[in-house]
């Protein structure tokens, strides 16, 4: 079923259900109206007849029948039975029919001293009457011929009006369903008309008032996401291509260098050594393309504990010292914590994350130094990896954390610009951030700040 008929059948059916409520409430109402009028009819009717049949001295039965059957306030169907306190009866204002009662009304009437019932159509009251010492019990029936009928009328007139309003409710609900479906059917549209090769298109974003338009704002700003997801793969793909070629061209080079005349051993030998040196560096890059690979595959599934950041710094410092004796790297506490620095992390992953940042700053540094400071508020930790290093300018920053981007002045190190990608990637993992403060020929301090973790406090 389409969103348009759903919200006409429901829109329909809540409206039905208010105009049947409505209608059964305004003949249950008129129902308990006209019962009500027509008891007090009958109620005033008894009484009338009961004081004409006690205190008018004047008026006998006979007299007071025709009085009864003359006046003007004359009912359908009317009986009135009065009766004695030995349940005999002393008046009917009818002779031509067979009067049937039962002693036992007679008895609830005196006792409840007012009594409404009905007997078939008519609707009966019963009246006790107590007066210059005597007990008397007057019965009044009759048939409202003329409440019955209005209420009929009335009846008709809530059902027909039910079914015209279900029916035209219906048909202004599917009119206007449509009409506030119809920019969904063109954001449809629109959304099938694009594809890989057109996701620069954006959607009508309309007025940007109504929750459509939201709707369409929101998914230009998915494609947005998308298309820079497109363009990164695809430079990732450019530059790992060209990362490839480099070294598979030196070595096709250095063979058919070999092959094309005879050479001596030591000129052999340096063939060797550069097929070596390319080889090495072919496996590194390919080392690199697998360590993003599988880091970006695994994220998603990566386990956080509570994890201490200074020690996973201490533990990255002397990591790399080991592999790299000549770098230098001086940790410092930027603020004194009042307590221990813990975050909610991945423990290789964050080690992997200094590791990268410290081999950065001690490579692109003449003295091979790095300075790391680290501090702490109630609210998140950090630490900032400084060097004295080449620098970066104001473009290279805004393209730093790209696969394989390398800064114009950072060409001729050693590397294949993959390990920032990672660091970004991890960070956003952990609800952190990154950021590079730099300036060509004075050095980049980076600094990353991760919630801190609380758990730890029991």
């Amino acid at each position: 079923m389409t969103i348009r008929n759903r919200i006409s059948l429901q829109f329909s059916f809540i409206v039905a259900s208010i105009l049947l409520l409505f209608s059964v409430v305004v003949y249950a109402t008129s129902a308990h109206y006209r019962k009500e009028e027509f008891y007090e009819r009958l109620k005033r009717k008894a009484r009338t007849t009961m004081r004409f049949l006690v205190e008018v001295k004047e008026i006998d039965h006979n007299l007071l029948k025709i009085i009864d059957r003359n006046s003007l306030s004359a009912l359908i169907d009317e009986k009135i039975l009065i009766f004695n306190s030995q349940n005999k009866l002393i008046y009917a204002s009818i002779d031509d029919k067979i009067i049937h009662y039962r002693a036992s009304l007679l008895n609830r009437v005196r006792e409840e001293r007012q009594l409404e019932l009905t007997d078939g159509e008519n609707e009966v009251i019963g009246l006790l009457y107590q007066e210059n010492g005597q007990s008397l019990v007057v019965l009044a029936s009759a048939y409202d011929q003329f409440g019955k009928a209005k209420l009929r009328n009335l009846q008709h007139t809530l059902i027909w009006s039910l079914l015209g309003g279900i029916g035209l409710t219906l048909a202004l609900g599917f009119f206007f369903a449509g009409q506030s479906l119809q920019p969904i059917s063109r954001i449809n549209q629109q959304v099938q008309t694009i594809t890989a090769n057109n996701l620069q298109q954006r959607l009508n974003e309309g007025k940007r008032q109504d929750e459509i338009d939201q709707l369409a704002i929101n998914f230009n700003h998915v494609l947005v996401r998308l298309e820079q997801a497109f363009d990164q793969q695809r430079s990732f793909v450019s530059h790992a291509s060209h990362e490839l070629r480099t070294p598979l061209t030196a070595l096709k080079s250095e063979i058919q260098l070999g092959l094309l005349q005879r050479l001596s051993p030591e000129e052999y030998e340096a063939i060797l050594q550069n097929l070596l040196a390319d080889t090495d560096q072919l496996i590194a890059l390919s080392n690199s393309l697998l360590s993003l690979a599988r880091t970006l595959e695994n994220l998603p599934r990566v386990q956080l504990t509570t994890v201490r950041l200074d020690e996973i710094i201490f533990s990255a410092q002397d990591e790399l010292l080991t592999i790299q004796p000549t770098f230098r790297i001086l940790v410092d506490y930027d603020t004194m914590p009042e307590t221990e620095l813990h975050v909610q992390g991945n423990e290789d992953l964050l080690r992997r994350v200094v590791l990268n940042l410290l081999d950065n700053a001690c490579k692109y540094s003449a003295n091979h130094e790095a300075l790391v400071y680290i501090g702490a508020d109630k609210d998140s930790c950090w630490f900032t990896v400084q060097d004295k290093g080449i620098g970066m300018t104001e473009a290279d920053i805004s393209r730093i954390f790209e696969p394989f981007f390398r800064a114009s002045n950072a060409l001729s190190y050693d590397g294949f610009g993959v390990g920032l990608s990672i660091c970004q990637r991890v960070i956003a993992l952990h609800q952190g951030s990154i950021t590079v403060v730099s300036e060509p020929a004075k050095g980049s301090t980076f600094t990353v700040k991760l919630p801190q973790a609380y758990s730890h406090a029991a």
